[in-house]
C-alpha cells in the first residue's frame, strides 16, 4: 500500500498520531484541522504506561512528570493502585501537541486548515469538501475529529443519545509544584475531581459531573485539595467540554475509518482514551495495509 493517500480529519493528538504511523508505513497522509489553534482543550492530561511505548515507537518523548500511579479518594477512604512497571506520565496538552506537531513537519507530513462540509465516496476513493472551496481526494479517510465528529456526523454513524445523566468537564492549571506523583481522583458529591502533575511547577485540575458544574466550587468541596490551591495563581484559561456520554452505531464505512472519541467516547476516569485513540490509530493503518 506504499503512495496510499490517507486523509486524516482531527489535528490533535489521535490525528497527529495516526498520520506518523501512516507515514511510517509508506503511505502519504494529509492532515485536515478545522482550527489553527494551540491544540488545547479540557483534558486530564494524564498519559497512562500503555501510551508510552506507543509514543516511542513514534519518537516522542514529550517532557512531563511521571505518574506512578491513580489514588481514588472519597472523605476519609482511600484506594490506591501503583502502576506496574513503567510509569506513566503528565504533559501538558500543548506541550504533546507541540511534539506531535514537529515531527509530522519533520516527517514532511502535510496539514492544512479547513473545515470539512461534505463527504462522498466510492469503490476507489473519498472526496472531501471544505468550507475553503478546496476538495481533497483519498484513497481512504480517518475520523479522528473527536467527541463530536463531523465525519461520523456526515456518514450517518452517530447514534441517539445515551438515556444515561449527561456529564461535562472542565480543566485549569495552577501554579505551584506537585505535592503528589501520582492522579489524584476525588468523588466530590456529584463530580468527580482530577488532579494531575503536569510539570515540577505546575498541577492540572479538572472536574466531570453535570451540567452548571463549578470548578472552584467542586474544589470548595475537597478541603485537603483548596487548602493546597488557596491563592495559588492559575496558568491556564479554563477550558470545558461535553457533553458526554458519545456512541456511533459502526466505527467504519466504506473507505472511511473513525478512530479515538470519533469512534466512541470512553469515559474520563479510565484516563484511557489517549492509548486507546493512539493504539485505534496504529491498527487502522495496518488494516489499510493489509487490505482489509
Amino acid at each position: 500500500m506504499t503512495g496510499t493517500r490517507v486523509a486524516i480529519v482531527g489535528g490533535g493528538p489521535v490525528g497527529l498520531a495516526a498520520a506518523l504511523f501512516a507515514k511510517r508505513a509508506g503511505m502519504t497522509p494529509i492532515v485536515i484541522e478545522a482550527r489553527d489553534y494551540d491544540g488545547d482543550k479540557a483534558c486530564g492530561e494524564g498519559l497512562m504506561p500503555g501510551v508510552m511505548p506507543l509514543l516511542k515507537e513514534l519518537d516522542l518523548d514529550p517532557p512531563g512528570r511521571d505518574l506512578l500511579g491513580v489514588s481514588y479518594r472519597q472523605g476519609a477512604r482511600q484506594v490506591d493502585h501503583l502502576f506496574p512497571g513503567a510509569p506513566g506520565r503528565g504533559v501538558r496538552r500543548t506541550v504533546l501537541v507541540d511534539a506531535m506537531r514537529a515531527e509530522t513537519e519533520r516527517q514532511g507530513i502535510e496539514r492544512i486548515h479547513a473545515r470539512v462540509t461534505g463527504l462522498t465516496q466510492d469503490s476507489s476513493r473519498v472526496l472531501l469538501r471544505c468550507a475553503n472551496g478546496d476538495d481533497v481526494e483519498s484513497d481512504y479517510v480517518l475520523g479522528c475529529d473527536g467527541l463530536h465528529s463531523t465525519v461520523a456526523r456526515q456518514l450517518g454513524l452517530v447514534a441517539r443519545p445515551s438515556r444515561r445523566a449527561r456529564r461535562y468537564g472542565l480543566r485549569q492549571h495552577f501554579q505551584r509544584t506537585p505535592w503528589t506523583s501520582m492522579i489524584e481522583v476525588y468523588y466530590a458529591g456529584d463530580a468527580e475531581l482530577y488532579i494531575t502533575p503536569v510539570d515540577d511547577e505546575t498541577v492540572g485540575v479538572a472536574v466531570l459531573g453535570p451540567r452548571g458544574i463549578n470548578l472552584s466550587t467542586t474544589i470548595a468541596r475537597v478541603p485537603g485539595i483548596s487548602a493546597k490551591l488557596v491563592g495559588v495563581p492559575t496558568a491556564s484559561s479554563l477550558r470545558g467540554a461535553g457533553p458526554f456520554p458519545y456512541r456511533v452505531h459502526h466505527a467504519q464505512s466504506g473507505r472511511v475509518l473513525l478512530v479515538g472519541d470519533a469512534a466512541g467516547y470512553v469515559d474520563a476516569i479510565t484516563g484511557e482514551g489517549l492509548r486507546v485513540g493512539f493504539a485505534q490509530g496504529r491498527e487502522a493503518i495496518a488494516a489499510l495495509q493489509a487490505g482489509q
